[in-house]
């Protein structure tokens, strides 16, 4: 009754947001909004442009992964050397080009943020710029399958920098029209440096894929670094600036305080827009798992008949083992969401650095069908097994453990980025740390206990994805029964053990498991 009672405080909490948000949005704005509504009757809100946009951006970022996940690696070969000749190439261009979208992805939530409203021209401009987008994928595959050819780099950087024209284009158009941006700018007597300000932000990556252009005639390698210098560019530009800060006095302040496009770590991104991008990459990644089932497991009628005189259940049982790393990895994918889902709960303001905390985590489970491609690949107790599933170990480690970076980061801003529940002493934080460490903790122990027992590999990592739904569900009893030994051993002067762990149940608040 007490958690039931607390769910359902979350959600009039939740429903009384969203009705102070809609109330919000459809008041008058400071600048007379229903009577510039009425005189710009072709515009509209970009809820649903912003909504699509981010479905596409989340498949295409995710289906990168398939050309690493369809690659055959042969028993005979040992593992190793091939990761060394074969995946290792095409598993850091993948997670470079991952991190390359998600960086256009959140160029294009910040862009939005000014841009409130949209019309015709700019619906046309963003499909142009998610049409270049979607082609990111084949220049991807150009790059992974011939790396030491220029083409697919040329390709890629061409895309992006077409990508950059189209935003500043965007940008252009929509300062022509201050009835379409956002409010504080409207009011803003210094739109043209707000203009010129976005506008050289956009243009830095497209720059940067100019040069990559340019190094790739000259030195390849180099051109895959500044490709990845992309990705931490607005962090290498504050270091940068407060460098410069220290030797050559302050910085001159801006006519007018930047709230978009500052190049701070703590500059917030929509938390809408990031949720709906995980929650897609999440089912999407689900989604290829049983695509894998769909095309490999379904056995040829022409071999049933042979082999297994027409029994198509004797034919489905020597798929067994695809089928168990199946339900494994699905569990696996829609825990981590859980725990994802869980995070955001309580975030309430999510920031650039939280963003790209989120898209190295999501980099990592969009890994999880080449980990489940691996797992069942090869004969059992061979090396190649061992070492497969040591590599699914490692990719739920790191998609585990950028979540838990996310929430220590947010804590550093907890008043502002996090609901008090889970503040330092507050009432759910320990709980969270718990279900956020859990993964870490579980597949990092499970990678050291397959090097001890490399001859039951196979049997402890199906093991872990089995019992780990079940300790999920136990989690917050654990937590209980460990906060209260904790009392027990350092403070002994305490009351009883179960007094404790009833003092424990008064204080949570809410989202809990067991109900």
């Amino acid at each position: 009754m007490v958690g039931s009672s607390d769910d359902s405080d979350v959600i009039e909490q939740h429903a009384e947001e969203e009705m102070e948000k809609s109330r919000a949005a459809s008041s008058p704005s400071l600048l007379g909004g229903s009577s510039r509504r009425e005189g710009h009757s072709s515009t509209q809100s970009s809820h649903r442009l912003l909504a699509y946009s981010d479905a596409l951006i989340s498949i295409i970022a995710t289906v990168m992964i398939l050309p690493v996940a369809h690659t055959k690696v042969e028993n005979s070969e040992e593992l190793r050397q091939s990761l060394q000749l074969l995946l290792s190439a095409k598993i850091a261009v993948y997670l470079m080009t991952f991190l390359i979208v998600t960086v256009a992805w959140a160029a294009h939530i910040r862009l939005f943020q000014v841009i409130v409203r949209i019309d015709d021209c700019l619906a046309l401009l963003n499909l142009a710029c998610m049409m270049l987008i979607t082609f990111l994928p084949y220049t991807f595959s150009l790059m992974a399958m011939f790396p030491q050819n220029i083409l697919g780099m040329l390709l890629f950087c061409g895309c992006v920098m077409v990508i950059g024209i189209i935003q500043c284009v965007i940008v252009l158009y929509a300062f022509s029209r201050p009835f379409l941006l956002d409010e504080q700018i409207q009011i803003s007597e210094n739109q043209n440096f707000y203009r010129s300000h976005i506008l050289k932000v956009i243009m830095r990556v497209p720059i940067m894929c100019f040069f990559a252009i340019i190094f790739s005639f000259i030195f390849f390698q180099l051109s895959y670094v500044l490709l990845a210098i992309v990705v931490f560019l607005p962090y290498i530009s504050q270091t940068l600036k407060w460098c410069y800060g220290k030797a050559f006095g302050q910085v001159e302040e801006s006519p007018d305080e930047v709230l978009f496009y500052t190049y701070l770590p703590s500059e917030p991104l929509s938390k809408e827009r990031v949720e709906a991008f995980s929650d897609g990459v999440y089912a999407i990644v689900a989604t290829l798992l049983i695509l894998d089932i769909c095309e490999d497991n379904v056995p040829d009628p022409a071999v049933v008949q042979q082999r297994f005189g027409g029994s198509l259940v004797a034919a489905l049982q020597a798929y067994g083992p695809e089928y168990l790393a199946y339900f494994g990895s699905f569990a696996t994918v829609g825990l981590l969401w859980f725990v994802h889902h869980s995070l955001f709960l309580h975030v309430t303001k999510a920031t650039r650095l939280m963003g790209l905390l989120n898209a190295f985590s999501l980099a990592f489970v969009g890994g999880l069908p080449l980990a489940y491609q691996l797992t069942h690949e090869f004969p059992r107790n061979s090396r190649n097994e061992l070492e497969a599933i040591q590599i699914s170990c490692v990719i739920i480690f790191f998609a585990g453990i950028f979540q838990l970076a996310l929430w220590v980061v947010a804590l550093y801003n907890q008043r502002e980025s996090l609901h008090p529940d889970v503040w330092y002493g507050g009432r759910e934080h320990v709980f969270m740390l718990a279900k956020l460490a859990l993964y870490p903790c579980v597949a990092l122990g499970t990678f050291f206990l397959t090097c001890v027992l490399a001859e039951f590999s196979a049997s402890i990592f199906h093991l872990m994805e089995i019992t780990v739904p079940f300790a999920f569900l136990l989690l917050r009893l654990l937590v209980r029964i460990g906060l209260a030994l904790l009392r027990l051993l350092f403070c002994p002067d305490r009351p009883d053990l179960r007094s404790m762990v009833e003092e424990d149940e008064s204080r949570v608040s809410f989202n809990s498991v067991v109900t």
